[in-house]
């Protein structure tokens, strides 16, 4: 929907490459979605013969060590040799593909840093190539592109084979699959996706507000600088974790960057709208608990929620006080509940959390004031657990008295429960074995068993129950605990993660994950979503275009979930939804895991050169906090549910602080009504003077919901209350192109 004609890759798994040579399979169009007519999500897909490397002995970089092509006369005269091996690697290439165009890759990681090493070799090589033609050759060599080339196999009028899958998970050999960058670095994955959701902020305060937020009373405001870093880090060696650690601090620093200039924006922004000149304060630590000015204030401060969502939102609020009781009052001056919660394990600082439930309207914010009363006792945890479950309308989820695990959750809504046990395990990664030398590393994962090892048999458990939250706090080890949450009207159980510093004393490698067992039958078959939209079936030990040999009975099975997974019999589905990527796989029937940390000893040799083992600031080994949203809901209703609900978690709702009585405006809404549930203000933000990208994107795939996967209908005339459009004109995807100067190349395929 970019307007692409196609789309190359070098990388696919070793058995799927080599079946498809051999069927003559490597060009193919790739259907990626199955609620876009064809051929709105067709592209053309051509797999490289060479990864994205030259044939061997053609390497003419100054990293090469090939020889270069000499055509002189003298005893070092080579070019002979040389044009005959790349026209046996042509002939090779021709057998394998499907017309008598061939593409091959001239460079390599790192190339052409001189390349006129490259352009001397080639010029030569071409040359005398092409002069065999005169005693009979039929190769013609020459300089080429990818749109040239596409240009040809469209011209051949031929058939192409459909895929309808992913090429997920990758392998280049046996016991070498390329899944533990799925989670690989989970802190700085999970930073890139609250950069990314902040970036969605920033840009849309930026285009209500106009362009007085780039340099308003609190600065000179620049979305750029975030939206660059963001970008740097969706490379290939970025988000996937696969990059030295030094490298990764970089991305961070990158990104902390971009958060300080829109911060000054957003700052501009909240002042011109709200009418306030006043300060405002991020608190970037509020995930640790720390946030100076809620801790020091005394008297009243103002939370500012903003809601980047185009449909209201209710959010927990959590500040880190250190008086013991506080008034929170609404918009309208209406005292909203609160409580203040003391946790005499929280290792810093403040005396306890502020919680009370928040919520903005649709792409707005909403102020709360704080304002901190006369002492008084701050809630305590209780001495036992006389009852271990929690509940709220919606849920009630039962823990085992002895051992602390979750044990059964039902949906009170609609009358049904599920036994669900989960519990933190970690796998042994192997160091290489007689199988294979291959070990776990930053690209892959590879454990020296099938079967993971219990964190602990039993967690120590605390309990919770008030008005605002219940919380059942489970503590596994030293290094890993979990809280279990449900808030009033909250449909979801959230589980919150700590895992960290992983131990290394036992010279053991460690790949940690969150198991889910139940009841249901799955029959091998659970499901992970792409990129966060498509939902992609996946089945244990199979694979939709050629015939399996399983080498990894774990890592094998793993796949990416960028926002949810879920595992469903015929009546009831299990969904988990994360906040951040990361590898997950159903092992056994009936469960479902995700890899939330992994540290290790050696290197995989694919590149890094340095074991994946982050030091974290005191040198002992990185801390890394996450949630996970569980939804238990029948089959037919479960996308309602999940859709919104992961969403939510990718760009979520944000917390600016200000000391004193906050904006003048104590509500807006940037529109004049809410979007309904099914769809999504993808992107709002300023293209140039008076003109504006906007991106509405359907969230539900065809036949996933009953109604909400219903075509939807938007008059943008009168969406927005910050501007007026008066014209309006369709764009590709990408933003850049009128979509009436998108002209695709057609292609053929057996189902038509």
């Amino acid at each position: 929907q970019m307007g692409y004609d196609g789309l190359f890759v070098g990388r696919v798994d070793h058995q799927d490459k080599q079946a498809r040579q051999q069927r003559r399979e490597m060009e193919l169009l790739w259907r990626g979605s199955a609620s876009l007519a064809p051929p709105h999500a067709d592209i053309f897909t051509g797999i490289l013969p060479n990864t994205y490397n030259p044939p061997p002995g053609l390497c003419w970089d100054q990293l090469c060590t090939d020889p270069p092509v000499v055509d002189g006369d003298g005893p070092e005269r080579n070019v002979d040799s040389v044009v005959t091996s790349f026209l046996e690697a042509a002939a090779t290439q021709a057998r394998e593909y499907r017309t008598n165009h061939i593409l091959m890759t001239m460079g390599s990681d790192f190339h052409y840093e001189n390349a006129h090493l490259w352009f001397k070799n080639l010029d030569k090589l071409i040359a005398h190539t092409n002069a065999r033609q005169a005693n009979g050759s039929r190769v013609h060599a020459l300089y080429s592109t990818p749109s040239c080339y596409l240009r040809e196999l469209h011209q051949a009028n031929l058939t192409w084979p459909l895929k309808t899958d992913d090429f997920f998970p990758y392998s280049d050999g046996p016991h070498q699959f390329w899944t533990g960058f799925f989670s690989s670095r989970p802190a700085l994955k999970g930073y890139e996706r609250l950069s990314s959701g902040f970036l969605q902020i920033c840009s849309q305060l930026e285009a209500l507000a106009g362009p007085s937020s780039w340099d308003g009373p609190y600065g000179p405001g620049d979305s750029s600088v975030l939206r660059e870093a963001v970008a740097v880090a969706q490379h290939h060696d970025a988000v996937s974790g696969t990059e030295r650690q030094h490298v990764a601090n970089d991305y961070a620093r990158q990104l902390a960057k971009g958060w300080d200039s829109c911060q000054v924006l957003v700052a501009n922004a909240l002042s011109l709208l709200g009418g306030t000149k006043g300060p405002f304060v991020f608190c970037n630590a509020l995930n640790i608990s720390v946030c100076p000015l809620s801790e020091t204030t005394a008297h009243v401060s103002t939370q500012i929620l903003y809601n980047p969502l185009a449909w209201g939102v209710t959010w927990p609020v959590r500040l880190p006080v250190s008086g013991a009781s506080y008034a929170v009052s609404d918009p309208q001056g209406q005292p909203v509940a609160s409580q203040v919660s003391l946790d005499p394990l929280n290792p810093l600082g403040a005396l306890g959390e502020l919680l009370f439930q928040a919520w903005a309207p649709p792409l707005g914010f909403s102020t709360f004031g704080v304002k901190q009363l006369s002492p008084r006792s701050p809630l305590k945890w209780p001495s036992g657990d006389p009852e271990p479950q929690i509940e709220n309308e919606h849920l009630r989820v039962l823990f085992d008295p002895v051992t602390g695990h979750l044990r059964e959750i039902q949906n009170l809504a609609k009358g049904f429960s599920l036994p669900v046990f989960q519990s933190f395990y970690w796998y042994n990664a192997s160091a290489g074995d007689a199988l294979s030398l291959q070990a776990s590393g930053a690209y892959i994962f590879r454990p020296n068993a099938s079967t993971p090892i219990p964190v602990a048999k039993r967690a120590a458990t605390r309990l919770l129950k008030t008005a605002l939250v219940q919380e059942l706090h489970q503590n596994f080890s030293a290094w890993c605990s979990q809280v279990l949450r449900l808030r009033p009207g909250q449909p979801y159980l959230e589980l919150e993660w700590t895992v960290g510093p992983i131990p290394m004393e036992d010279g053991l490698g460690k790949e940690v994950i969150s198991r889910f067992e139940t009841p249901l039958r799955t029959a091998g078959r659970f499901y992970t979503d792409s990129n966060g939209r498509q939902v992609l079936q996946r089945r244990r030990d199979y694979r939709p275009t050629w015939n399996l040999s399983q080498s990894e009975p774990v890592a094998g099975n793993y796949y990416p979930v960028n926002t949810r997974i879920f595992i469903r019999d015929r009546k009831v589905q299990l969904t988990v939804l994360t906040d951040r990527s990361q590898g997950g796989s159903s092992i056994l029937d009936g469960s479902l895991e995700l890899m939330v940390h992994r540290r290790l000893l050696n290197d995989d040799n694919r590149g890094l050169g340095e074991p994946l083992d982050e030091p974290g600031e005191d040198g002992r080994g990185l801390v890394v906090r996450g949630r996970h949203r569980l939804l238990l809901d029948t089959v037919a209703a479960a996308a309602d549910q999940h859709r919104p609900q992961a969403q939510e978690m990718v760009t979520s709702p944000y917390v600016v602080l200000a000391p004193g009585s906050g904006p003048h405006l104590h509500q807006f809404s940037g529109l004049r009504r809410a979007l309904p549930p099914n769809l999504h203000l993808l992107s709002l933000e300023p293209r140039g003077a008076g003109s504006l990208l906007l991106r509405l994107e359907h969230l539900f795939e065809r036949g996933e919901s009953q109604n909400s996967s219903q075509p939807v209908t938007v008059d943008l005339t009168t969406l927005f209350s910050a501007f007026t459009i008066t014209s309006v004109r369709e764009m590709a995807l990408g933003g850049d192109v009128p979509l009436h100067n998108v002209s695709r190349l057609l292609w053929t395929t057996a189902t038509g």
